[in-house]
């Protein structure tokens, strides 16, 4: 891998993961230094942050981790609905049955082993489940278009998603709804499936802006103005 993009994709997961929380000064000479490479690369890297909108300039002195707050939250789900609804459409039209079926069983089971877990560390394999179904989803729609704006608004979706990852309840029932979603591309249904996608993504966004007003819970760039 190259240097750059070494630099790019650690840096991008420390600010997915709020290890660079918002407002998080990115210096270019700093980053190098824990990084223990040259400038050049985090400069690239850094480029490519911007691009993503993970990091904004900061009037002429330097760069810094982008905001996220309930205002942003709510515009990420509005655009979300549009793509996801669309996808499972096609989704439903023209992706591999099998796959999706095969799917559904997974989160079925899915569904109770994220309910027992433990700590949230236990309840990767869940994630993990859900980055295959999105996967699923990109590879069934085959419109390059809209899977490379799905994948932009997605990184964004996973700096908010952190916030709401450890509520067991909300876990298990993502899991279900994920189940019928995945069941309704299964048998071709794209109106059910589209209608599973709206009705997930409201209660996704409902726990999301619920976390974020939380403060023993939330970072404190992301509280709610009092």
């Amino acid at each position: 891998m190259r240097a750059s993009e070494r630099a790019y994709q650690l840096l991008r997961d420390e600010i997915v993961r709020w290890e660079l929380q918002p407002g998080a000064a990115l210096a270019e000479l700093d980053l190098a230094e824990r990084l223990t490479m040259s400038r050049t690369p985090v400069r690239e890297a850094l480029a490519r942050l911007v691009a993503d909108g993970l990091a904004v300039p900061v009037g002429g002195r330097g760069l810094e981790v982008a905001p996220m707050d309930l205002d942003r939250a709510r515009e990420l789900y509005e655009v979300r609905q549009s793509l996801e609804v669309q996808a499972v459409r096609l989704a439903a039209r023209r992706g591999d049955r099998d796959v999706f079926r095969r799917l559904a069983d997974d989160f079925l089971a899915a569904g109770a082993a994220v309910g027992a877990a433990v700590a949230p560390a236990d309840r990767s394999a869940y994630y993990a489940l859900v980055g295959r179904f999105d996967d699923a989803v990109d590879d069934a729609v085959a419109n390059r278009y809209l899977v490379t704006t799905m994948g932009s608004v997605r990184t964004h979706l996973a700096r908010v998603r952190r916030l709401a990852q450890d509520n067991p309840a909300r876990l298990v029932a993502a899991a279900q709804e994920h189940r019928t979603i995945a069941a309704a591309v299964a048998d071709g249904d794209g109106d059910l499936a589209a209608h599973a996608t709206h009705v997930h993504l409201h209660h996704s966004l409902e726990n999301v802006l619920a976390s974020m007003t939380l403060p023993t819970s939330t970072p404190t760039a992301l509280r709610r103005p009092a």
